[in-house]
């Protein structure tokens, strides 16, 4: 329904309208698959050319192994520019669960609350913390969280998809041979990142989207 739509929009619009409070920060999490790869050197030989009789030339071909898949989870603080990521062989509900318990208590142990956007996808959630821990850590956790979430197939709306985008194309564009590899260039990546301190700065306000977006407004008569 496009009032759904609508509603969720406007509710994750007005959260990035918000000043930055630092026991209140604004975190937009977000999570994408990666292929790894291995490379794969075979030595072929070439058939002999005229004066060189009897003689074998070595040529090196290169191969792709496919090394399996992994996870990688991303969140973003837009307004201070502060990048987090994490590399896991999944994207289960206690993986999210674990990853949650990471940013609120290491991450973000000084805030009293994380302001958290995030997509609909069914493990993300509290639900999911109840998977893995006890029901009072579980508590815990989920009280340390303020859930926004973004319509469906409205995931443009998660800033945490502009960082994956850079991150995409600053570090993952090519072949990873395997999980500890990749959490080290990730990593890399994201202290980079958090050294420049490069902000996001979102433009598209719950004002330009009544305008713009007018169709998916219902017409009250």
């Amino acid at each position: 329904m496009t009032t759904r739509f609508v509603a969720k929009m406007e509710d994750v619009l007005a959260v990035y309208e918000r000043p930055y409070d630092p026991k209140r920060p604004v975190v937009a999490l977000d999570e994408k698959p990666k292929e790894l790869h291995a490379s794969v050197v075979s030595n072929q030989p070439e058939p002999a050319v005229p004066g060189q009789v009897g003689r074998e030339v070595m040529r090196q071909d290169y191969t792709y192994k496919p090394q399996g898949m992994t996870n990688i989870f991303l969140a973003v603080e837009p307004l201070q520019g502060k990048y987090w990521a994490a590399v896991s062989p999944d994207r289960t509900g206690g993986t999210f669960a674990h990853h949650l318990k990471t940013l609120v208590d290491e991450a973000y142990a000084s805030a009293e609350v994380v302001v958290l956007v995030t997509d609909n996808l069914n493990t993300h959630g509290p639900w999911s913390l109840y998977e893995v821990f006890p029901p009072a850590e579980a508590k815990r956790i989920a009280d340390r969280i303020e859930w926004h979430y973004t319509p469906e197939h409205g995931s443009w709306l998660n800033v945490a998809e502009i960082g994956l985008s850079i991150l995409q194309r600053q570090c993952l564009k090519r072949r990873i041979p395997d999980s500890t590899t990749l959490d080290h260039e990730l990593q890399t990546w994201v202290a980079e990142r958090n050294q420049r301190q490069t902000t996001i700065n979102w433009q598209f306000t719950t004002a330009d989207a009544r305008i713009k977006l007018r169709r998916l407004y219902p017409i009250l008569s």
